[in-house]
C-alpha cells in the first residue's frame, strides 16, 4: 500500500478521494428525484420514503467518510502543484479544495440535524437512532439546518463542477499528471516539492460559508415555515366553568415504524364539572388547520387525510364520571363528518380552584377515513390522542 509522497497520492488517499466522488454523484440525484415524486398513494409515498431514506443513509455515510478523509489527510504529505509558478491557479486549486472538505461535512450534517429534528417520514437505515444529541425536535430547528441544507449543496455543486473543470484543464488543455496520479497506479508527477501550506484559502473558504449563513438569516431563509397549506380560522371563545389556562392536545402515530408526534395549536374546551359529585360534561372544539406534524404536516391535513379545507373542525362532547382509579370522558368524536363513540380516560388532581388533567385515547384512523389508501407498514392503523390541561374554577 503506497503512501502519498511529494510527487504521488498514496493508495489511501486516492480511495477516499473516489469514494466519495461516487458517493457524491449517487447521493445528489437521488435526494433531487425523491423530492419531486408525488406521495398521492401508497405505493408512490413507500417509494419516495425509500428514496429518501437512501439519500440520508448515505449523506449519514459521506459525514463519516469525509471526517476520516479530513483527519487522514491532516497527517499526510500533499503532492505539489505541476505548475507553482501560476500563482492564481494554484491559489484557486486550493480553495476549491477546501470549500470541498467545508461542503462534504457541512452538507451531510444540516441534512442530519433537519432529519432528527422533524417528527416522522423516511428513516436513516444505520443502527445508529433517528435523532442526534442536543437537537430538540423543533419546527424551527429543523426549517434552518433544512435551508441551510440547501443553500451548502449549492456551495458543494459549485465546488464539484470547478474541481471537475479542472480536472478537464490538466488532461486536455496542459496535458501533465495532474489527474493522472490520482488515478490508481505508480503514476508520479512534479518536481519533488510538496504542496505549501498557507491560512488564506481556508480563511477565505471559511469566509464563504459564513457568507452564506448570513445570506440566509438576512434574507428570512432561515426562519421556520409554516408546513400548513392555509391558515386554519380562529376559533370563537366559549363559555366555561372551568377555563383552560395552558395545555396541549397532541397525537401520537408511527410512519414506517418510527413515532411520529404532533400538536393542535388552537382548540377550545367548554368544561361543567363538579368535584364533589365527580361529574360533568365537556365539549372540546379542534381547528383542524392548526396542526403540526413534522414534515408530513401538508399531508396530513390534505383531502385524503384529516381535510383541514373541507371540515376545519373537529368535535369531541363527552360526560365526565368517576371510575376506580381515575375519571373518563365517555362520549362521541367528530372526523370529517363522522361521528364515532370515544372513551378518554385521564387523571385528575384538584388544588384549591386548580384542576391539572391528563389524558390519552386510542382511535384507528381508517374509521374516520383517513389514509385509506395507506396500508400499516407507511402509516399505522392507530392513533393516540393525548391531552394535558391546567384550568382553574
Amino acid at each position: 500500500m503506497r503512501p502519498s509522497t511529494a510527487t504521488a497520492y498514496g493508495t489511501i488517499t486516492k480511495t477516499f478521494h473516489w469514494l466519495t466522488a461516487l458517493m457524491i454523484f449517487a447521493v445528489f440525484p437521488l435526494g433531487k428525484i425523491a423530492h419531486g415524486m408525488p406521495y398521492d398513494t401508497a405505493e408512490a409515498l413507500s417509494r419516495k420514503a425509500m428514496l429518501f431514506s437512501m439519500h440520508k443513509t448515505l449523506g449519514v455515510m459521506i459525514f463519516i467518510v469525509a471526517l476520516l478523509r479530513i483527519l487522514w489527510a491532516l497527517g499526510q504529505v500533499k503532492p505539489g502543484p505541476l505548475h507553482p509558478d501560476r500563482k492564481a491557479e494554484t491559489f484557486a486549486a486550493t480553495l476549491v479544495h477546501w470549500l470541498l472538505y467545508g461542503s462534504l461535512v457541512l452538507v451531510p450534517l444540516t441534512g442530519w440535524v433537519h432529519h432528527a429534528a422533524t417528527e416522522g417520514f423516511a428513516p436513516i437505515w444505520l443502527p445508529i437512532g433517528q435523532n442526534l444529541p442536543f437537537v430538540p425536535k423543533s419546527e424551527a430547528v429543523a426549517g434552518a439546518a433544512g435551508a441551510l441544507h440547501e443553500m451548502f449543496v449549492m456551495v458543494m455543486l459549485a465546488s464539484v463542477a470547478l474541481h471537475v473543470a479542472g480536472a478537464l484543464k490538466h488532461v486536455f488543455v496542459d496535458r501533465d499528471g495532474t489527474l493522472a496520479r490520482m488515478w490508481f497506479g505508480p503514476a508520479e508527477a512534479g518536481n519533488g516539492q510538496p504542496h505549501g501550506h498557507s491560512l488564506a484559502a481556508p480563511l477565505l473558504a471559511l469566509g464563504v460559508f459564513a457568507a452564506v449563513l448570513v445570506g440566509g438569516a438576512a434574507s428570512g431563509e432561515l426562519s421556520p415555515r409554516d408546513r400548513r397549506p392555509d391558515a386554519a380560522p380562529a376559533l370563537a371563545e366559549v363559555t366555561s366553568d372551568w377555563t383552560v389556562t395552558e395545555g396541549t392536545l397532541g397525537i401520537t402515530t408511527t410512519q414506517f415504524g418510527s413515532e411520529v408526534n404532533g400538536q393542535f395549536a388552537d382548540w377550545t374546551a367548554a368544561i361543567a364539572f363538579d368535584p364533589d359529585t365527580g361529574t360533568g360534561t365537556t365539549e372540546v372544539t379542534i381547528a383542524i388547520g392548526t396542526l403540526t406534524l413534522g414534515s408530513v404536516t401538508a399531508q396530513a391535513l390534505g383531502a385524503d387525510y384529516l381535510d383541514a379545507e373541507g371540515h376545519p373542525t373537529a368535535l369531541f362532547t363527552a360526560e365526565i364520571s368517576e371510575e376506580s382509579g381515575g375519571y373518563v370522558a365517555a362520549g362521541e368524536l367528530t372526523i370529517k363528518g363522522i361521528t364515532l363513540p370515544l372513551d378518554l380516560p385521564f387523571t385528575l388532581e384538584i388544588d384549591g380552584d386548580t384542576a391539572t388533567m391528563s389524558g390519552r385515547a386510542q382511535l384507528d384512523r381508517r374509521d374516520y377515513e383517513v389514509g385509506l389508501d395507506q396500508d400499516e407498514a407507511n402509516l399505522g392503523f392507530p392513533v393516540f390522542v393525548v391531552i394535558d390541561l391546567v384550568a382553574t374554577r
